[in-house]
């Protein structure tokens, strides 16, 4: 399947184009798309409220039903193990392992090129990499997408597992563990974690991908039977309007989407600092070298054969198999957004 190769300009804001938003007549039927997150709602879910909030969805006729998550690998569960859902946004690292398993899932779209597994230390630590942690507490989740990793991450220091004091704990409890004190170190998605701890415990994050580890981050997936079948045409309307949105939003437009999320999800109780950190943080993670000159959303292949790797030498995915293996092409297209505000 053809790479597709567009330019970032044709995502700016602007007057509606390539018929992709324009209003739906008054008896046309709206397409019912079902998607689950990842989590409950934090700042990666900025593009996915925001479009729904602008009317943008509606006006390509799409009608969205978008439920919270408790996890990525639970998200990529119900996406790929049942009719439930028709897309879910998580984790595409963990998506391939599950694939890899035998779950017939693919990669629709991608929104972190770069994996946002890292380790959080405080500020005043002088903790600089993996070889500066001999002897220190680290935190982390069994079961998470950073367990696979410690040993190769330490390794990069020159340390093993005996040179570090490793504590397990809930995701849930994670955050506020760390920010008590009672860890020197945190094992986490950077996104979430650095602006969750910001004010109680100012912190640096060392990035997994910058030792080797790298991976995609989060994004949208689907059963390949959804994305062959009636349905391939507004799963990708959708995933080229999220991410048209997602430029929107770092064209300066990050309160709107914190208004969003918070708006969507009132009963959340939402700290708006802390989602518009979020959004901030991951600005961080949306390139890689082969795809900083896509369009947002848009999979390069590169990205996933080297994400192939390094899972493989984690005994995640076969060693044998290709990025091409883990996505489908071709479903996020050039959309220009409506300028209108909240």
């Amino acid at each position: 399947m053809a790479r597709i190769d567009i330019s970032r300009r044709a995502f700016s804001a602007g007057v509606l184009s390539a018929g992709v938003l324009k209003a739906v007549p008054a008896f046309a039927q709206a397409e019912t798309l079902k998607v689950r997150l990842d989590w409950t709602p934090w700042g990666v879910h900025g593009a996915i409220h925001l479009a729904q909030a602008k009317g943008w969805l509606a006006g390509a006729g799409l009608n969205v039903d978008v439920q919270d998550g408790n996890g990525s690998a639970a998200t990529v569960q119900f996406v790929g193990g049942s009719s439930e859902f028709d897309l879910g946004h998580a984790s595409l690292a963990t998506m391939m392992v599950a694939r890899s398993k035998g779950l017939s899932v693919r990669a629709a779209a991608v929104f972190a090129r770069q994996g946002d597994i890292g380790c959080f230390v405080p500020k005043t630590s002088g903790i600089a990499g993996p070889a500066d942690l001999k002897g220190k507490k680290i935190i982390y989740t069994a079961g998470a997408l950073e367990a696979p990793f410690i040993d190769t991450f330490l390794a990069a220091g020159g340390l093993k597992k005996g040179d570090v004091e490793l504590v397990a704990v809930s995701a849930a409890s994670k955050a506020s563990t760390y920010a008590s004190g009672q860890a020197d170190a945190a094992l986490s998605t950077i996104p979430f974690f650095l602006a969750a701890v910001a004010d109680a415990r100012p912190s640096n994050a060392i990035r997994f991908a910058d030792y080797k580890l790298e991976m995609p981050g989060y994004g949208l997936l689907a059963q390949e039977s959804t994305l062959t079948g009636p349905k391939r045409d507004a799963v990708s309307k959708y995933c080229s309007i999220v991410a048209a949105t997602w430029k929107y939003i770092y064209d300066g437009h990050q309160e709107e989407a914190v208004e969003a999320i918070i708006s969507q999800r009132p009963q959340a109780r939402l700290d708006r600092k802390v989602l518009r950190g979020q959004i901030d943080s991951l600005q961080g993670f949306l390139d890689t070298a082969a795809g900083k000159t896509l369009p947002f959303g848009v999979i390069t292949v590169v990205d996933w054969d080297i994400a192939v790797r390094t899972l493989s030498a984690a005994g995640l995915v076969a060693p044998e198999s290709k990025g091409s293996d883990y996505v489908e092409l071709g479903l996020v297209k050039p959309v220009e957004l409506q300028a209108a505000r909240l």
